[in-house]
């Protein structure tokens, strides 16, 4: 009953469990990055962060690519370029929520997008529909209202974008997954990072300018963190199960919202806020057991996908 959820002690998963939590740490770190910019009398745009993340993660898989000796295969490309718009549109909303609300609440509302994933499938895709799916959505909602109304009721705007992250994001994975069925990791990060930058380069030409030598530092971190959080995950999740990384990897709320306070002077969660946060976590968590379980039933019966639940990326 509880295979795949009870942590394995071997080396490698011991491993696989510390990438993805620093997968986690480091997705955080990153917006800690963007506030701590702020916080030293810097004015840097939220299109010049966007830009910097995707112009470096570009320049990082041109480099594995040439390295490799990989080749470029487009097969359907309005998969990669949904994926990319999406994607980016979801990173520039989530630096954003960063810049006009606190680093916690941008983070756990950025950690939504498992919830919308379940409720957009449900509308979607009718094989996704079940009553347990739409109760533990509903009960996690409880969880973004706690979110984005703290105990006096002051509500944030700037929280929105955080939301909007999580909204956007989902319908990006959506898409990511059927552009996985076609196309490799590598040819989706190249389209991802490049077309993203184009996208933001085009749209914020008018916010374009070069950065000065310390503008340059934050920009550099920012995006050079976030793009090692993407490797530490993708490694992590060579051994560990989807089950095992899913939790992990949500456990960012709780990094959010016990180091706000003390890296970036965010103010502390009120107690509506920590039990919108674990609701959030918990509606994570119990959505992709039951998605891998699911999955992993409908495919015991193929010989070639009994280890689908610690294969599955």
């Amino acid at each position: 009953m509880f295979n795949g959820i009870l942590p394995r002690m071997d080396r490698k998963s011991i491993l696989g469990y510390l990438a993805v939590f620093a997968s986690a740490f480091c997705f955080y770190m990153s917006t800690v990055v963007i506030k701590w910019s702020a916080m030293a009398g810097l004015h840097i745009r939220t299109s010049m962060f966007t830009l910097s993340r995707f112009s470096l993660g570009f320049v990082v898989v041109c480099v594995i690519i040439a390295l490799g000796n990989h080749k470029i295969r487009v097969v359907k490309r309005r998969f990669l370029v949904g994926r990319a718009l999406l994607n980016t549109m979801a990173v520039f909303c989530f630096f954003k929520g960063v810049a006009h609300s606190s680093v916690a609440q941008a983070n756990i509302l950025n950690m939504t997008f498992p919830l919308f994933i379940a409720l957009f499938s449900w509308f979607f895709f009718k094989s996704q529909r079940d009553l347990g799916t739409v109760s533990i959505v509903l009960v996690a909602f409880a969880g973004v209202y706690m979110i984005l109304m703290p105990s006096d009721t002051h509500f944030s705007l700037g929280a929105l974008w955080g939301l909007a992250s999580g909204i956007i994001a989902a319908f990006a994975i959506i898409i990511l997954n059927m552009a996985r069925q076609d196309h490799d990791t590598l040819t989706i990060l190249f389209f991802m990072f490049g077309l993203g930058g184009i996208v933001v380069f085009s749209l914020f030409f008018h916010e374009m300018q070069l950065p000065n030598t310390l503008e340059m530092k934050y920009l550099f971190w920012c995006s050079a963190i976030a793009i090692a959080g993407q490797f530490l995950l993708t490694q992590g999740f060579k051994y560990v199960t989807a089950i095992e990384g899913g939790i992990i990897a949500s456990t960012r709320i709780f990094l959010a919202a016990i180091l706000g306070p003390f890296l970036v002077m965010d103010p502390a969660l009120s107690w509506a806020g920590w039990v919108g946060a674990l609701l959030i976590f918990t509606g994570n968590v119990l959505l992709t057991v039951k998605k891998v379980r699911k999955f992993a039933g409908r495919s015991s019966d193929d010989p070639t996908s009994c280890q689908v639940v610690t294969k599955a990326r």
